[in-house]
């Protein structure tokens, strides 16, 4: 472990952590990242097969002899009695919350001429009502640990793309819950954070419409249309999580954090 890790891994030891959307992903880095720093893990996903070997994988790469075993809620956010089950779960479990990682999103492709108010409510749903609702059943409990949440955002959220315009729409929605719960919190001692990835490796893009072929040119032009030169990977955004989620970050609320590769930064011609 690094001196860098090992300062976080203090941070983390002994806080208890629910993580959405930890089935696959930026949700599966984190829960093993936090794992790995000692944290107490509440993981939901719709799928569970792929959450079971997210906890595989926690369980693996945990650090502490204390660390209990991950619980894990099947569950589909968008149904409110599913969120409702999730937090009661979790505090029954652990009996306290210091750490929420709203994760869970989904993608659909289409312009204003194209989606359908149907594939419309989907995205803003799942990317932002669900998340607007178990943030409202994790504040009283965040209050009282004077914990913390970490959103998970986009680029997306931060600059204008054609071709997915309620994705975009749901995360600038997501930037601003952001600013805003972070202020209203804040005299409670309750940091609000986000990240905003930019094309980062996982399945959200197939899931959202996009087959093999066109996923791997989506790849092949990030190296364009990021400074790096390349898309990210799940552990690249899930240190900054981290990094938010610990008291190292603990002057830091209503941030919203690229971790794009400088593609917010970019004036493409």
């Amino acid at each position: 472990m690094s001196a860098a890790s090992a300062v976080t891994m203090g941070k983390l030891s002994g806080k208890v952590a629910l993580i959405t959307g930890a089935s696959s992903g930026i949700g599966a880095a984190t829960a093993i990242l936090f794992s790995s720093l000692g944290a107490d893990l509440a993981l939901s996903g719709r799928n569970f097969d792929n959450l079971r070997k997210t906890a595989e994988q926690c369980e693996a790469a945990k650090e502490g002899a204390g660390q209990k075993k991950p619980l894990l809620v099947q569950a589909d956010l968008v149904k409110e009695a599913d969120t409702v089950r999730l937090m009661d779960d979790t505090i029954k479990e652990f009996g306290r919350l210091d750490i929420l990682v709203n994760n869970a999103g989904i993608i659909q492709m289409g312009s204003i001429e194209t989606t359908s108010l149907e594939q419309y409510d989907t995205v803003m749903n799942t990317n932002v009502r669900s998340l607007y609702h178990l943030t409202m059943l994790a504040a009283p409990h965040l209050i009282k640990t004077k914990g913390n949440i970490v959103n998970v955002s986009s680029v997306n959220g931060m600059r204008s793309f054609p071709g997915v315009l309620a994705y975009n729409l749901s995360k600038a929605a997501v930037d601003q819950f952001t600013r805003c719960v972070a202020l209203e919190l804040a005299p409670k001692q309750v940091r609000v954070n986000c990240v905003n990835p930019g094309v980062t490796i996982t399945e959200l893009q197939k899931r959202g419409g996009l087959d093999d072929a066109k996923y791997a040119a989506f790849l092949e032009r990030s190296k364009e249309t990021h400074a790096l030169g390349r898309a990210g990977n799940p552990e690249e955004v899930a240190a900054a999580i981290a990094f938010l989620a610990s008291s190292e970050a603990s002057f830091s609320t209503g941030v919203t954090l690229p971790v794009d590769g400088g593609r917010h930064a970019t004036c493409l011609r």
